[in-house]
């Protein structure tokens, strides 16, 4: 990603992409951190499919 996108830090979670904060985590991991985010993801290990605004981990491995 960092090739195409500029990555930052945040505040409020893990990293920053164009203004989608982005909180990575295992499978039991909450959306209590991304809460006051406007547009907030959770990034979950170990789950197969995404649902809502929670993205599995290796889908990131397509964006190389």
């Amino acid at each position: 990603m960092r090739v195409n996108q500029k990555v930052t830090f945040s505040s409020l979670s893990d990293f920053d992409i164009k203004g989608m904060t982005f909180e990575v985590g295992g499978k039991s991991k909450g959306k209590r951190q991304i809460a006051e985010a406007k547009k907030g993801y959770v990034v979950k290990d170990d789950i197969e499919y995404g649902y809502g605004n929670v993205v599995p981990l290796w889908a990131f491995g397509l964006n190389y």
